[in-house]
C-alpha cells in the first residue's frame, strides 16, 4: 500500500457542501445564480425604453429635410402673416396720424378765433356808441370818436393777424405777377410800362410766406395811337 492510499483510507468522509461552499462553487464555476435573474429587465424598464425609440425615431424624422413644395408653402403663409401685421399697422398709424392732423387743425383755429373775439367786443362797443349818437342818448360819442375806435379796432386786428404769421402786401408800381395779383381789368396811361400794377382794389395776403389770397389789381396796358381825325392834314 502506498502513502497516497494510506492517507485517502485514514481521511474521513466527505459530508455534503454546505450552501455557502456552493455559492464559492457555483462563482468558480461560472454558473448564473438569481443576481443574472434580476439583470433582466422588469416590465416598466422595457415601457421606458419602447418610449426612448419612439422618440428617437421622432428626432430621426423631424429632422428629415423638408421637401420644395412644403417649404414653400410653409414661405408663403409666412409672408402673408407679415403682409396682413403690415397693412394693419399701417392703417392704424394712417387713421392715427389723420385724428392728429385734425386735432392739430382745431387748436390752430381755437387759438385764432379766441385772439380775434376782443376785436369783436370791440367793434360792438363803437357800433353801440355810434347808434347812440344818432340817437342822442346821453354817453353818446360824436363821429371823430367812432372813428377812433375803428382804427383802434382794425390796428388791433392787423395785431392779430400778425401774431398768427398773416402779412398784407400792396404790389402798387410792381410787375403784375400771376402768382401773386389778379387782374381785375386794364387800363392805358401814360407813362406807365405795359404790365405795370396801376391801382390795388383789394390787398393780398401771406401766411407764412404762403400766397392767402392774392392782391386784386388793374394793371396797365400799351397805349393806343389815337387815329388822326379827318381834315386834320390841312
Amino acid at each position: 500500500m502506498t502513502a497516497r492510499e494510506r492517507y485517502e483510507g485514514e481521511r474521513p468522509p466527505a459530508e455534503h457542501p454546505s450552501e455557502a461552499d456552493a455559492a464559492a462553487l457555483d462563482d468558480r464555476d461560472g454558473t448564473p445564480t438569481q443576481q443574472t435573474d434580476a439583470a433582466e429587465p422588469s416590465g416598466e424598464q422595457d415601457a421606458a425604453n419602447e418610449a426612448e425609440r419612439i422618440a428617437d425615431a421622432d428626432v430621426t424624422s423631424d429632422s428629415e429635410p423638408e421637401d420644395d413644395l412644403a417649404v414653400a408653402q410653409r414661405e408663403r403663409a409666412e409672408y402673408l402673416a407679415l403682409a396682413q401685421r403690415t397693412q394693419a399697422d399701417f392703417e392704424n398709424y394712417r387713421k392715427r396720424a389723420a385724428r392728429d392732423a385734425a386735432a392739430a387743425g382745431e387748436r390752430a383755429k381755437s387759438g385764432l378765433v379766441r385772439e380775434l373775439l376782443p376785436v369783436v367786443d370791440n367793434l360792438e362797443r363803437a357800433l353801440d356808441a355810434a347808434n347812440a349818437g344818432e340817437r342822442g342818448d346821453e354817453g353818446g360819442q360824436p363821429a371823430e370818436h367812432l372813428a377812433d375806435g375803428v382804427r383802434l379796432v382794425h390796428s388791433e386786428l392787423v395785431a392779430v393777424l400778425a401774431r398768427n404769421g398773416v402779412e398784407a402786401f400792396h404790389p402798387r408800381g410792381e410787375r403784375f405777377d400771376p402768382e401773386l395779383h389778379e387782374a381785375l381789368s386794364m387800363r392805358a396811361e401814360e407813362g406807365s410800362e405795359p404790365g405795370t400794377v396801376l391801382e390795388v382794389v383789394e390787398k393780398g395776403y401771406r401766411l407764412n410766406g404762403t400766397v392767402l389770397r392774392p392782391a386784386r389789381v388793374v394793371v396797365s396796358e400799351p397805349v393806343r395811337a389815337r387815329p388822326a381825325e379827318p381834315g386834320a392834314s390841312g
